[in-house]
């Protein structure tokens, strides 16, 4: 049966990258010449000769701080022969390529990248005194393509003078020379329920950027009530 001309706009889209994007929600990975690792569970569709397994934490030193901190997605590595469609709950998806550069990211919102990234977990500055557990983040270092999830279409703020302050559930993102640090609001307002709510504040200073998006988060099925309080930046 031919395909009816209405779903021709749908087609597989064809590219000279690795990573391209399929659509705004839909992520195409081209395995003939990478591996990379994804979000676990973030396939919806494949062609071709592709293997699936779970990613280990990446050495002993991760694994004690994935353990000490609850902070780090759960991935899988991809390899084979063919194409592979990556996706989490319809969100959107963005391709940022790295150059022997680096960048942090809300692990929540990290969909795949190309398996030579090294990736590890880093403290916000300031964070330890303010929470018990500190607050946490994936930094990835190296070359190649990250692609990256959003509730919604996400804001690019460009840090040079001022400082820019994020509720770290939202903060999706942000470049290598970009500091960091934690702005609390804790008053006697607050905690009787009469504040503004907006109790925590990332602040970002520094010359580089920041990439936000309109909410502060889906919750994970898979997740606790406590994971769910800071997008899973929160250590356990």
């Amino acid at each position: 049966m031919p395909v009816d001309r209405a779903l021709q706009e749908f087609r597989e889209t064809e590219s000279s990258e690795a990573f391209a994007l399929q659509n705004e929600r839909l992520l195409k990975v081209e395995l003939a010449d990478v591996t990379i690792q994804a979000k676990l569970g973030s396939m919806v569709a494949y062609q071709g000769e592709v293997k699936f397994e779970r990613a280990g934490s990446g050495g002993m030193g991760r694994l004690m701080k994935k353990m000490a901190t609850g902070e780090g997605v759960r991935l899988m590595t991809v390899s084979g022969s063919g194409e592979v469609f990556l996706a989490d709950h319809a969100q959107e998806v963005h391709l940022v390529k790295l150059a022997n550069d680096k960048i942090t990211v809300n692990s929540q919102n990290l969909l795949a990248f190309d398996a030579g990234i090294d990736w590890d977990i880093r403290k916000v500055e300031g964070a330890s005194g303010v929470l018990a557990g500190g607050l946490f983040n994936l930094e990835l270092s190296g070359t190649g393509w990250v692609a990256l999830l959003s509730d919604g279409p996400p804001m690019l703020l460009e840090l040079k003078d001022d400082p820019a302050f994020a509720d770290p559930q939202a903060a999706i993102t942000w470049s290598s020379g970009v500091k960091t640090a934690v702005k609390t609001d804790v008053n006697l307002k607050t905690l009787i329920g009469r504040g503004s709510g907006e109790t925590l504040q990332m602040q970002f200073s520094g010359d580089g950027w920041l990439l936000v998006q309109p909410s502060e988060g889906r919750v994970d099925v898979g997740s606790s009530a406590s994971g769910r309080g800071l997008g899973n930046l929160l250590g356990g």
